[in-house]
């Protein structure tokens, strides 16, 4: 077991690290074997650890790292349920999403640069999954950041894409400062690194210290997972190839902030008021990214702020003590939110790089493959039933309504009214951008849609997991068998705190599922083609500043880059040209003029004749002379 486990993380960090080392000199074929191949074995080592495990646990050091006192370091794996799902999801996902660059890249001249950082993107992700020593998870933490940034700015040479690497660099610098310190207060509270050992003795945490470590790893997930208020940085994220974002969002960096929480769920666990604050921000954050949604007209940006909401319905889980429901959506948003990028990626390359919707249409017709394929991937974001979006969020929905506490009562109305605006944001990107549109339909004429089969293809198995995700949960009281809730039953949190009776559960499928349908009717009669709304960015009962309003994320970037940039540009700019340049650079140039004027005399003397030497010879030892003359005379 511990040979795969070794292979598993292995093998996309020798892909990446051949490609950065001889990969320009290698042929373009080879190289991306070299990159395929990689992330596929590690794909079969998961499948072999899941089929080996079985009901086991596994606690295996790969190598010692760091050893400095008391501190230890070392490379060790936790290999249980929750990390043998997650591992087969990241290089499952994954597989395919290399599979499929090796068409979209197939003219970028930067083809090994981009497979080398996506093979290191997809090792610092399974570092996080499977790291049981915090230092060494904090090394793929670090990893999945550092590859995003010089991911989404891949074409640096747009200041544009630029920007928007640094920016998600920067932000999500901020919730790894508090991460890095709740690493630190476990290792100086309960002396421990290991996730294992910190899970085993969580329950001796005091209730103020597991608020403030439960606070910290929440923050820290915060700004991975782009949740308010780090929130600002994943639409323009956009920047990077479509694959990148697809990588990004569904199975590797923003779904890496919730897979922490859940993987320290008893330290959580403790504080009621902890969680309370995890649920509420990620009740709200669903809200406020489902109606930024509604009013984009950017194909991937609409995708990106669907990202932030579907996020936070695995927040809303683990706030709500069910790490169960919180990982099935996890699972199921992966499939359907891949497959969504991946059919954005084929739509944008064969319009030419078109990302409006509203200058899109006709796809039906035009490319009824990818129509067929969005279409799955449209109704399981949607979470109509029976597709397995639907029974992932219901079951978070249903383990917050039923929590004891009075506010989740409320909490899960704002995550519901959240869904709902989810399938109108859905199925006003999918009927504008691929329903006929006649106005279009000579502009289409003149353009030719051809992209690569494999382009489309390689997506099928994505939208066969998209329809039945459903069975990897299906809910009892419709007479599924819950696999997934038996299988990770084992893991802390795995278990509701608070199951909902079987009435309450079947009421709230049924009544949850009707409703989803009356919105996608509601949607067609307002973005079918025929409709009068048909052509503005957002329903016509909404106003010009209501749609701005929502375009824009509701002003959070501006307000950020009010309250914070520019007065932080502003002070520095004072440092720079007051302080440093008016005071310290004027003091160290006085001081220098004062050299200069006396070695300024000095070069008087420095005639390099012989000459001026010895006249200066005998200037200077008259001088020495008459000062022992005069100080004999004055002083006997």
């Amino acid at each position: 077991m511990k040979t795969i486990l070794f292979f598993l993380l292995f093998f996309p960090f020798v892909g990446g690290f051949i490609l950065a080392v001889i990969g320009r000199y290698l042929p373009r074929r080879v190289a991306e074997w070299i990159a395929c191949a990689s992330v596929l074995g590690s794909l079969l080592m998961a499948s072999l650890a899941f089929g080996a495990a079985g009901e086991k646990r596994y606690l295996l050091t790969l190598f010692d790292w760091i050893r400095v006192g008391d501190l230890s370091a070392s490379m060790t794996v936790y290999y249980d349920h929750l990390a043998a799902i997650m591992a087969l999801m990241v290089t499952f996902v994954s597989s395919l999403i290399h599979l499929y660059s090796v068409s979209f890249m197939r003219d970028d001249r930067d083809y090994v640069r981009y497979f080398c950082y996506m093979n290191l993107f997809v090792f610092s992700m399974l570092v996080i999954t499977l790291a049981d020593n915090l230092v060494f998870l904090y090394l793929g933490w670090e990893g999945v950041g550092f590859c995003s940034y010089i991911l989404i700015g891949f074409w640096y040479s747009d200041v544009a894409n630029a920007t928007a690497g640094r920016k998600a660099f920067v932000l999500t610098r901020i919730g790894d400062v508090a991460f890095g310190i709740a690493i630190a207060l476990f290792f100086l509270i309960l002396d421990q690194l290991s996730i294992f050992s910190i899970n085993s003795k969580a329950a001796s945490l005091s209730a103020g210290t597991a608020t403030l470590l439960a606070l910290l790893l929440f923050w820290g997930a915060v700004g991975k997972s782009a949740q308010l208020p780090l929130i600002v940085w994943l639409p323009d994220a956009m920047a990077g190839p479509t694959p990148v974002s697809a990588l990004i969002h569904a199975a590797t960096m923003v779904t890496a902030g919730a897979y922490l929480l859940m993987r320290l769920f008893p330290v959580i666990a403790l504080s009621s008021n902890a969680m309370v604050i995890i649920a509420a921000v990620a009740a709200f954050t669903g809200l406020f990214a489902a109606l930024a949604a509604l009013g984009q007209k950017d194909i991937k940006r609409i995708l990106a702020y669907s990202t932030i909401s579907q996020v936070s319905y695995m927040f809303l889980g683990i706030g709500a003590g069910d790490v169960t429901g919180g990982m099935y959506h996890l699972l199921s948003h992966a499939f359907f939110k891949a497959l969504l990028f991946l059919g954005a990626g084929c739509v944008i390359q064969a319009l030419h790089e078109e990302h409006d919707i509203f200058k899109m249409g006709n796809l039906r017709q035009r490319l009824p493959a990818v129509f067929w394929l969005y279409l799955v991937g449209s109704v399981s974001l949607a979470a109509i039933p029976p597709f397995g979006g639907f029974f992932s969020k219901d079951r978070i929905l249903l383990s917050t309504f039923g929590h004891p506490e009075p506010i989740y009562k409320f909490l899960a109305l704002i995550a519901e009214i959240g869904a709902v605006i989810t399938v109108l944001y859905t199925f006003r990107m999918f009927f504008v951008a691929f329903l006929e549109r006649p106005s279009l339909q000579e502009d289409f004429r003149k353009k030719d849609l051809k992209i690569p089969k494999f382009m489309v293809w390689i997506n099928a198995p994505l939208a066969i997991l998209a329809i039945f995700a459903a069975s990897l949960n299906f809910p009892e009281v419709f007479g599924g068998k819950s696999w997934l809730a038996h299988y990770l039953a084992s893991i802390p949190g795995g278990i509701p705190l608070s199951p909902a009776s079987a009435p309450l559960e079947r009421s709230m499928e049924i009544g949850s599922g009707l409703l989803n349908i009356a919105v996608l009717i509601a949607a067609y009669f307002l973005y079918r083609p025929e409709a009068r709304f048909l052509g503005r960015p957002t329903p016509v009962v909404f106003r010009q500043r209501l749609e701005e309003l929502l375009s824009s994320g509701f002003y959070l970037d501006r307000l950020y880059q009010v309250a914070l940039v520019k007065p932080y540009q502003a002070m520095a700019r004072i440092l720079w040209l007051k302080v440093d340049e008016g005071v310290v650079d004027d003091q160290f140039d006085a001081t220098a003029n004062i050299f200069r004027f006396f070695s300024s005399g000095l070069q008087l003397w420095t005639t390099g004749r012989l000459s001026t030497y010895l006249k200066m010879l005998l200037l200077g030892f008259t001088a020495i002379v008459s000062a022992l003359a005069l100080g004999w005379y004055y002083l006997r």
